[in-house]
């Protein structure tokens, strides 16, 4: 089964390979989004050092390895499994000799190593020629923010997952999926750090999932937090991954007893 599992990693990473030209242009539309962001940044840097523990290398570094990350965990889970509970065909999905959610995490993953193979680390090392990237030569830093890229996109996907079973529930999860988005980019860090909200909404957000995504990996990989406390973010990304198991679980369990197929 594992083999099969397996599968569907190769076969969405070659389908994604069909389409690599639209990734190329990608890697050019992120890069423009990290210039606008740097050039933001830098000016509300100004004459000063640090903002919010941030230096303005670290900033830059951050909103590099972030944007770069988010090509990597971001998929259209959400989307394809609303899109096949819309038109029926989850129907068949769900009586093959597969679990139906690994079979999705597993496209997504294929998805993801396409984008991380052949987006992101392109896609970094073009960034790092444009802007004063400052990458660390630590390959401890390395493989450690690259283990919890792995659980950044388990909890993305799970997220996902979540929203897309929703369609099982209401005929239309549309502007939920919308609201998703932009509440994970935000939420979690991509557009401003987590650390230059207000006390009381960092407060609050330190006890959501999105943090875990992508601003407390992309903190160890600068050094705004420190290498001793990457245990304590993997400790978080766990928890995340194991209590976001609890409403797909009941979801599911639920949608296979209250199947609602539109159109036939």
């Amino acid at each position: 089964m594992m083999s099969a599992y397996i599968d569907f990693i190769r076969m969405r990473f070659l389908m994604m390979l069909a389409y690599r030209v639209n990734y190329y242009s990608g890697i050019i539309i992120y890069a423009i989004n990290i210039g606008a962001y740097y050039f933001l940044w830098k000016a509300i840097y100004g004459a000063q050092d640090t903002l919010a523990g941030f230096s303005i290398d670290q900033m830059t570094t951050y909103l590099a390895i972030s944007w770069m990350a988010r090509a990597f965990y971001f998929n259209n889970l959400d989307r394809d499994i609303a899109n096949e509970i819309r038109d029926g065909s989850v129907a068949i999905q769900m009586i093959r000799p597969y679990n139906y959610l690994v079979v999705k995490l597993m496209q997504g993953f294929g998805e993801g190593l396409f984008r991380f193979l052949l987006f992101m680390i392109p896609g970094l090392a073009i960034v790092c020629l444009i802007f004063p990237v400052d990458l660390p030569t630590d390959p401890v830093v390395w493989l450690t923010y690259l283990a919890m890229l792995v659980f950044s996109f388990l909890i993305n996907s799970q997220i996902n997952i979540i929203t897309g079973l929703f369609a099982f529930f209401v005929e239309n999860n549309e502007g939920l999926m919308r609201m998703k988005r932009v509440m994970v980019d935000l939420f979690s860090g991509v557009i401003i750090p987590i650390a230059f909200f207000p006390g009381w909404l960092s407060a609050i957000m330190s006890w959501l999932p999105f943090q875990a995504i992508t601003y407390l990996p992309s903190a160890i990989f600068t050094g705004r937090t420190p290498m001793s406390e990457a245990g304590e973010v993997f400790l978080i990304q766990l928890a995340w991954l194991l209590v976001l198991l609890v409403p797909i679980l009941i979801m599911w369990r639920a949608a296979r007893q209250r199947l609602f197929v539109q159109g036939g």
